[in-house]
C-alpha cells in the first residue's frame, strides 16, 4: 500500500483494474503486483484454473474468464466487472495478453500470423473498447504491454514485431484521442524478459521449416541457428517478469504517467536498442554479420 511519504504517486486503495493475459509470465506477475499495491484486480484468463492465486486479503484478486479473441467473451467481461467493481468504475486496464510466433516471413503460416494479430492487436483493442465505459466512469488509465520488438524488427521475429509495431500505433492514437476525458494511455516496452516464450516459439519455427518445402530448411535453417544463439545470449541477462510488473504499477499510479516506460534493458538489450536508431543500411549489415549465411 502506498503511503503519504510517496507524493509522486497517487494512493491506489479501492481502485479496480482489469489485467488481460494473467495466466502466466508478465500478466501473472502484474496481477500479483497490483493486488499487493492495494488494487482490486480482475485477472483475465482463458481458463480460471490457470489464474494467479492471491497472497493478499480475500477479494483483492478475482479470476475472470476472458478470451480476447472471442467477441462474446470480450463483451461479457465488462458486464461481469460492472457488478463487482467497488466505486465508480475501473481505475485501470493493463492490456498484456499476447502470443508469440517466430518464423521467416517467406514460410510463416498465414493462419498463425492472423492469429498473432487477433491476440496481440485486435483482441486488445476489442477489450479496450468494451472497458471504456467503466474507464470513463472511474477516470481510469490504460497500459499497453509492448516490446523492444515494437521498435526494432529482426529476422525471424517479423510476425511478432509487426503486432508490437501496431500496438505502438494504437497506444499513441488512444493517448491522443482519450486525453479530453482524462484517460491516460501508456505503453510499457520491455527488453529481454525471462518468460520462456521465445524458446518455445523458436522450437515451433524449427518444426515449421521441416514441414515446409524441401528448400525451407536449406534456406533458413542456418539463420535460425544464429537466431537461437543470439536469443540464448539475451536470455542470460533477461529480467524477471516482476520488473515489468513494477513498471506497469508505475504507469498506473504515477501522478503524471509517461507515454512510454522502457524496462528490463540489460547491456545486450541496450545494444539492440541502438540498432533501431542507426542508418538502415548500417543496421542491416550488422544484423547480417550476426547470422550464418543463408543457403540457396
Amino acid at each position: 500500500m502506498f503511503t503519504p511519504e510517496m507524493p509522486r504517486e497517487r494512493r491506489s486503495s479501492a481502485g479496480a483494474i482489469l489485467v488481460t493475459g494473467a495466466s502466466s509470465g508478465i500478466g501473472r506477475a502484474t496481477a500479483a503486483e497490483l493486488s499487493r499495491a492495494g488494487f482490486d484486480v480482475f485477472a483475465g484468463v482463458r481458463d480460471t484454473a490457470d489464474a494467479p492465486r492471491p497472497r493478499v486479503p480475500e477479494g483483492r484478486l478475482t479470476p475472470v474468464e476472458l478470451d480476447v479473441t472471442d467477441e462474446g467473451s470480450v463483451r461479457a467481461a465488462p458486464a461481469t466487472l460492472g457488478d463487482s467493481v467497488r466505486g465508480p468504475g475501473l481505475a485501470g486496464l493493463a492490456n498484456n495478453a499476447a502470443t508469440t510466433l517466430a518464423a521467416p516471413l517467406a514460410y510463416g503460416s498465414i493462419d498463425e500470423v492472423r492469429r498473432q494479430f487477433e491476440v496481440n492487436v485486435i483482441g486488445l483493442l476489442a477489450v479496450t473498447q468494451a472497458a471504456l465505459p467503466l474507464l470513463r466512469s472511474g477516470h481510469g488509465r490504460i497500459v499497453m504491454v509492448g516490446s523492444l520488438s515494437g521498435q526494432l524488427a529482426l529476422p525471424y521475429y517479423g510476425p511478432y514485431a509487426a503486432t508490437k509495431f501496431a500496438l505502438e500505433a494504437l497506444a499513441d492514437t488512444l493517448r491522443q484521442e482519450l486525453r479530453p476525458w482524462g484517460i491516460a494511455v501508456s505503453i510499457v516496452e520491455p527488453g529481454a524478459v525471462a518468460t520462456g516464450i521465445w524458446g518455445k516459439a523458436l522450437e515451433t519455427a524449427e518444426r515449421s521449416l521441416d514441414n515446409e518445402s524441401p528448400h525451407a530448411r536449406a534456406r533458413y535453417g542456418p539463420g535460425l541457428v544464429g537466431v537461437r544463439r543470439n536469443a540464448a545470449l539475451l536470455a542470460r541477462s533477461a529480467a524477471r517478469p516482476e520488473v515489468v510488473a513494477r513498471a506497469i504499477l508505475r504507469a498506473t499510479t504515477d501522478r503524471r504517467p509517461k507515454a512510454r516506460y522502457r524496462v528490463a534493458y540489460s547491456a545486450p538489450t541496450r545494444a539492440l536498442r541502438l540498432l533501431s536508431v542507426l542508418p538502415t543500411g548500417m543496421r542491416d549489415l550488422i544484423v547480417a554479420l550476426s547470422l550464418p549465411e543463408h543457403r540457396a
